[in-house]
């Protein structure tokens, strides 16, 4: 029997349960795929707590990387044997094996391994989208990201790099400090320590960053509207901490600023769109450019113990579960 990781009811990672499921065959325009790691991504818990709501009982996770085993009727993209990731599906990647849609596969080169997919591609597709899709940079251009040292934030400081962008990355530790500057980030602040505003305008020269990628939310807002330039873009691609609170007037006061609230499935909806960011995120890890730092591995049994390691801010870089 297979087995899968569900939830009930809402609530803290206890509410997390394995339960054997049975998986059977594929219907038309499906795949039954076996999985070899499962990502681990803080937005899992905004469902497992209900701040996204899903009908219940649930499984739980969106991303995951193995080999898909049968295909149902219909189904040409890929085929029995072919090495898979995805991103984005219905939930229930938390598990051994499942049957799902097959247009929300990304077939993968034989250079990237499975713990390397499942680790990157929801991160490194939100990588892609905010630096190519968001709003046209230039070398030159300085950039704050947020959570520098988390899973998107160290791909970002790589890709950053790669077009020729400054970095300025917050970070709550020293030792987080280290390691985002180790994958390129120019600048860090502790921004439970410093005025993150006045030491984005020490950098810039009291110009501010034309963009800011905020994942954190509620306890940064106020201070990444403060870092931006007049007409400055605050992307809030992420809410760790809570949703923010927005007032328009603030926007205003703090120079006709621009805000969006992204999701990656706006931006890979079409296929061809999807194709295009991943050979560009898949050529760079291929050739090296950019790193996957696969950090924490769990057993797929203990999703509760990394669930509450995610939530208390002890991981870095990416984490997979291992079925």
């Amino acid at each position: 029997m297979a087995h899968a990781i569900r939830f009930h009811e809402t609530g803290g990672p206890d509410v997390l349960r394995r339960e054997q499921v049975t998986v059977g065959d594929p219907g038309p325009g499906e795949v039954r795929v076996r999985h070899e790691a499962v990502g681990l991504n803080f937005a899992d818990t905004y469902f497992r707590t209900g701040l996204y709501p899903a009908p219940l009982p649930a499984g739980l996770g969106v991303e995951a990387a193995g080999v898909v085993e049968a295909v149902g009727a219909g189904v040409t993209h890929v085929g029995a044997g072919d090495r898979v990731a995805y991103t984005g599906s219905p939930l229930g990647a938390y598990s051994t094996e499942r049957v799902m849609p097959a247009d929300s596969l990304i077939r993968l080169p034989d250079a990237i391994d499975s713990e390397t997919a499942a680790a990157m591609t929801m991160r490194g597709l939100t990588a892609a989208y905010l630096l190519r899709r968001i709003r046209p940079l230039e070398a030159g251009d300085t950039i704050l990201l947020h959570a520098a040292a988390g899973g998107v934030g160290l791909i970002v400081c790589q890709w950053a790099k790669l077009l020729g962008l400054t970095v300025i990355g917050t970070v709550s530790t020293e030792e987080k400090a280290e390691l985002a500057r180790a994958h390129g980030c120019d600048h860090t602040v502790l921004y439970r320590r410093e005025d993150l505003a006045a030491r984005v305008g020490e950098l810039t020269d009291g110009q501010g960053v034309p963009l800011v990628l905020d994942s954190i939310g509620k306890d940064t807002v106020d201070a990444s509207m403060a870092s931006l330039r007049r007409r400055g873009l605050l992307v809030c691609f992420g809410t760790s901490s809570g949703v923010p609170p927005l007032d328009a007037m603030q926007l205003a006061v703090h120079g006709s600023l621009f805000v969006t609230r992204p999701a990656l499935a706006d931006y890979i909806a079409e296929p061809a769109e999807r194709d295009a960011l991943a050979a560009e995120l898949f050529d760079h890890v291929a050739a090296g450019r950019i790193a996957i730092r696969v950090n924490q591995r769990y057993a797929l049994d203990d999703a509760v113990a990394a669930h509450r390691a995610l939530e208390a801010g002890r991981t870095t870089g990416s984490s997979v579960l291992i079925p």
